[in-house]
C-alpha cells in the first residue's frame, strides 16, 4: 500500500465526516464505504471510520449495520491495546443493542465502558457510561411494562426492579455531572429521572426532577427541552388529580410547540388540554381543544388521531346533552375504527351508537340506524386498542396465530439442525460425503470390529463438522497489508505478554453472540408486542390514555342517561379520588 492510497482513504473519510455533521448521513455513509473500499494500513484511521460508520447507520435506523461496524471498531481497539477506544466502542455497541431490544447484551457492553472509564479515571466517559446504563434499564423496564399494559406505578416486580436500577444509575450520573459542573448533562439526567419516577408512580419525585429539567432548559434557551418538561409536568400533575396545574403546563407546551412549528406536538397538547378540561367538567373548552386536535390530525392524515378526537368529542357532547352531535362523532369514530382495523375502537363506537340511539329514540334499522353499516368492507390495516383499555378477542386470536406461526418456523429450523447432527447410515451421493460414500465392507464381521469402523466413520464426519464450525480469522473491511503481529492478535489467540493487554475472553465471547441469527437480524429495531404499538403522531404517550380512560370510565354510563347531571357528579368524584 502506498502513502497515496492511505491519503485517498483519509480524504474520503473526512468528507464523510463533514457530510454527517451537516446532517446528510446517507451521503456520509457513501463516502465512508468508499474509504473502506480504498483501504488503509493505518489502524487508527480505520477505527475512526468504523466508529463514524456505526454512528451514521445508527442515526439512519439501520441498527444491524451499525452493530457490525461498532463490533469491528471494538475488535480493532482491542487489537491495538487502545483502552479508551475500547471503552467508546463498547458504549456505542451497547447503545445500538439497546435500541434493538437486546438489553442484556447492551448491559454487558455499557458495564465494560464504565469499568474501563473508571480504570482510566475518565470522568466524562464514566458519566456517559452511567447515563447509558440508566437508559438501558429504563428502556427494558418500559418494554416489559408495555407488554402487561399496566398504568404507571402498577408494574410487576421485575419491571420495578429494572426502573429502580435505572434510577440508581441516573442518580450516580447526576452526582458526577454536578461534580464536574456539566449543566447540560445535569438537565438530561433530571429529565430521565423524572420520567423513570413517573413510571414508578412516584409523581411528586417526578415533578421535582422535571422542574429542575425545566430550569436548566431555560438557562440554555432550549425550547424543545422546555416543551418536553412542561408536557411531562402536566402528565405528572394529572396523575395527582391536580388538573388546573396540569392545564397550565399543557398550555405552555402548546405555545412552545407553536413557536417550534411542530404541528404534531401542537395537536398532542390540544388533545391533552381537551381531556384535562373534560376532567374539570368544562365541556365547551374541552370541545374547542378537541376540534383543534381533529383539524391538525386531518391535516397530517393521522387516522388514529382523527378517531380518538371524534371519540373525545362524542363523549364531551354527550356529557352536555348534545346527543345528536354525539351521535355524529360516534358514527365517524366507528367509520375510522373500521378503516384503520381497530376492532376495540369499533366495538366501543358501536356501543356508544346503540346508547345514543336509545336515548334519542332512534331505531337502529331506520333513520340514523343505517349508518352503522356505511363502511362495511373497509380493509383492516392494523390495530390500536390501547386507548380503550379493553382486550379484543380478535387481537387475542391474531396473537395466538402469530405465536403458533413463529413456533412452527422455529420447529422447522430446529428439526433441520437435529437432522444435520444425526449420524445417518444412508448413502448420500454428494461431494461432501464422497470419501464416506459406502458402508464398511466388513459389516457382517464381529460386533467389536463393526463398532470400530462405525466410530471411525462418525469421527470423520464430526471432524469435518468441527472444521466447518471453527471461527475463521476475522477479516476487517478496509484493512490492507496487515503485519503478522496484527493478524495473530486479530485471531483472538493472544500469547505471552500480549494476553494480559486484552480483557477476559468471556466478555468477547459473549459479544460474539451479537452476530445473532438471521431471525435476530430481521427483527424490528424496537420490538414491541403491545397492542398499543400503532400510536398516531398527534397522540401523546399511551400511559396518559390509560389514565384518561380510567377517569372517564363513567362516560359511557353518562350516555345512557337522558339527564347528564347525576352521572357528571359521580364521575367528578371518581376523578378527584384518583
Amino acid at each position: 500500500m502506498t502513502d497515496m492510497d492511505n491519503s485517498t482513504c483519509l480524504e474520503l473519510a473526512l468528507e464523510g465526516e463533514r457530510l454527517c455533521k451537516a446532517g446528510d448521513c446517507r451521503a456520509g455513509v457513501a463516502f465512508f464505504e468508499a474509504a473502506i473500499q480504498a483501504g488503509t494500513d493505518d489502524l487508527r484511521t480505520l477505527s475512526a471510520i468504523y466508529s463514524q460508520l456505526g454512528n451514521a447507520y445508527f442515526y439512519l435506523g439501520e441498527y444491524t449495520k451499525a452493530m457490525q461496524y461498532h463490533k469491528h471498531d471494538l475488535t480493532l481497539a482491542r487489537t491495538m491495546g487502545d483502552r479508551l477506544g475500547e471503552a467508546k466502542a463498547s458504549g456505542n455497541l451497547g447503545n445500538t443493542l439497546k435500541v434493538m431490544g437486546r438489553f442484556d447484551e447492551a448491559v454487558l457492553c455499557c458495564k465494560r465502558h464504565l469499568d474501563i472509564s473508571r480504570e482510566l479515571s475518565d470522568k466524562v466517559g464514566e458519566g456517559r457510561a452511567l447515563y447509558n446504563l440508566g437508559n438501558v434499564f429504563h428502556a427494558k423496564g418500559k418494554h416489559l411494562g408495555r407488554l402487561g399494559q399496566q398504568d404507571p406505578g402498577e408494574f410487576p416486580e421485575d419491571v420495578r426492579n429494572c426502573l429502580l436500577t435505572a434510577v440508581n444509575y441516573y442518580e450516580e450520573n447526576l452526582e458526577l455531572m454536578r461534580e464536574i459542573a456539566d449543566r447540560a448533562a445535569q438537565g438530561r439526567a433530571c429529565g430521565n429521572l423524572g420520567n423513570t419516577h413517573y413510571l414508578l408512580g412516584s409523581f411528586t419525585q417526578a415533578i421535582k426532577y422535571h422542574q429542575e429539567r425545566l430550569n436548566i432548559a431555560r438557562e440554555f434557551g432550549d425550547k424543545a427541552a422546555e416543551r418536553r418538561a412542561h408536557s411531562n409536568l402536566g402528565n405528572a400533575h394529572i396523575f395527582l388529580g391536580e388538573f388546573e396545574t396540569a392545564a397550565e403546563h399543557y398550555k405552555k407546551t402548546l405555545l412552545l410547540a407553536q413557536d417550534l412549528g411542530d404541528r404534531a406536538v401542537e395537536a398532542q397538547a390540544c388533545y391533552s388540554l381537551g381531556n384535562t378540561y373534560t376532567l374539570l367538567r368544562d365541556y365547551p373548552t374541552a370541545i374547542d381543544y378537541h376540534l383543534r386536535h381533529l383539524r391538525i390530525a386531518e391535516e397530517l392524515m393521522d387516522k388514529v388521531g382523527e378517531g380518538r378526537a371524534c371519540w373525545s368529542l362524542g363523549n364531551a357532547h354527550a356529557a352536555m346533552g348534545n346527543h345528536e352531535k354525539a351521535l355524529h362523532y360516534a358514527q365517524r369514530h366507528l367509520e375510522i375504527s373500521r378503516e384503520i382495523g381497530d376492532p376495540t375502537g369499533e366495538a366501543t363506537a358501536q356501543m356508544n351508537l346503540a346508547d345514543l340511539r336509545r336515548t334519542l329514540g332512534v331505531d337502529s334499522d331506520g333513520g340514523c340506524g343505517g349508518m352503522g353499516n356505511s363502511t362495511k368492507g373497509h380493509a383492516s390495516e392494523g390495530d390500536d386498542d390501547g386507548l380503550y383499555g379493553a382486550d379484543s378477542k380478535a387481537n387475542g386470536d391474531d396473537a395466538m396465530d402469530e405465536e403458533e406461526s413463529f413456533f412452527n418456523l422455529v420447529t422447522q429450523f430446529q428439526s433441520k439442525r437435529m437432522d444435520d447432527q444425526r449420524c445417518s447410515l444412508a448413502i448420500i451421493d454428494n461431494k461432501e460425503n464422497q470419501h464416506a460414500s459406502t458402508l464398511p465392507s466388513n459389516i457382517h464381521e464381529s460386533p467389536s470390529r463393526l463398532k470400530e469402523d462405525l466410530l471411525d466413520l462418525i469421527a470423520g464426519m464430526q471432524s469435518r463438522r468441527m472444521d466447518e464450525q471453527r471461527a475463521s480469522l476475522p477479516r476487517l473491511p478496509g484493512l490492507n497489508n496487515a503485519n503478522p503481529d496484527i493478524l495473530r492478535r486479530l485471531s483472538s489467540e493472544p500469547a505471552g505478554e500480549d494476553a494480559a493487554a486484552l480483557p477476559d475472553e468471556n466478555f468477547f465471547e459473549m459479544l460474539m453472540r451479537c452476530q445473532g441469527t438471521r431471525l435476530e437480524d430481521q427483527r424490528s429495531a424496537l420490538p414491541d408486542t403491545s397492542p398499543r404499538r400503532h400510536r398516531g403522531p398527534t397522540m401523546p404517550d399511551e400511559d396518559f390514555f390509560s389514565l384518561i380512560m380510567r377517569l372517564q370510565s363513567g362516560r359511557l354510563e353518562d350516555q345512557r342517561a337522558e339527564d347528564p347531571s347525576p352521572p357528571l357528579a359521580a364521575n367528578g368524584a371518581a376523578a378527584t379520588s384518583s
